[in-house]
C-alpha cells in the first residue's frame, strides 16, 4: 500500500513537471516552441513517458493547462469581486479578467485562442469552463447568458488589443469603468 501510494505521489510529480515546463516555455517562448521531445528533455525522461502521462501529446497538454487556467481565473475573479455588487463588482471582475489575461498571456491562449478539445455553451460543457463563464454572469445578475456572452466578448477583445500592444495601457481604467457604467447598473 506504501509502496502504490509513492510510486502515484511520483507519478503525480511527473505529470505537474511537465505542465509547468510546458507552461513556462510557452510563456517564454510561446505555445509552438512546446514539443513532448522539449518537454521530455526539460523534466529529464523519455518522451515515451511524458506520452504515458499525456497519451494525447501536446494537445492533452494544453487542454489540462487551459482547464487548470480557468479554475485560476474563476478564482481570481471570485476574489476580486468580493462581496462588491452593481458598477464596483462588474469594474473588479473587468480588471481581474485583464490583470489574468497580461499575468498569464500562454494560459490565456490555451484558454481562448487554440484549438482545445473541448466544447463551450453546450449541454456537455466541462465544469471549468461553466464555473468561468458562470463567475461572470453571476457578477451581472444575467441569467439568460446573453449579456454575460456580450460582456466576455467585450473583455476578450480588451484583453486581446492589449496582448497585442494595440491599446493604451494607461487607458485601461477607463475603459473598465466604461464597462462598469454598460453593465454594472448602479453604483
Amino acid at each position: 500500500m506504501a509502496d502504490t501510494t509513492a510510486r502515484q505521489q511520483r507519478s503525480d510529480e511527473r505529470r505537474r513537471s511537465i505542465l509547468d515546463a510546458a507552461r513556462e516555455r510557452a510563456d517564454a517562448d510561446g505555445w509552438s516552441a512546446v514539443t513532448t521531445r522539449h518537454l521530455a528533455d526539460a523534466i529529464g525522461y523519455t518522451q515515451p513517458v511524458l506520452y504515458g502521462h499525456f497519451p494525447g501529446g501536446k494537445n492533452e497538454i494544453m487542454l489540462t493547462v487551459a482547464l487548470e487556467g480557468f479554475v485560476e481565473f474563476t478564482d481570481h475573479c471570485r476574489s476580486a469581486v468580493g462581496r462588491k455588487t452593481g458598477r464596483r463588482a462588474v469594474e473588479a471582475i473587468a480588471t481581474a479578467y485583464l490583470e489574468f489575461a497580461t499575468a498569464h498571456p500562454a494560459v490565456y491562449e490555451a484558454m481562448f485562442q487554440l484549438p482545445i478539445d473541448t466544447r463551450f455553451a453546450s449541454d456537455d460543457t466541462v465544469s471549468e469552463l461553466r464555473d468561468a463563464f458562470d463567475v461572470l454572469a453571476q457578477t451581472l445578475g444575467d441569467t439568460g447568458g446573453a449579456q454575460t456572452e456580450v460582456f466576455w466578448g467585450a473583455l476578450h477583445g480588451m484583453g486581446q488589443l492589449e496582448l497585442a500592444g494595440r491599446m493604451r495601457p494607461e487607458h485601461r481604467a477607463q475603459r473598465i469603468r466604461e464597462l462598469g457604467a454598460r453593465f454594472g447598473g448602479t453604483p
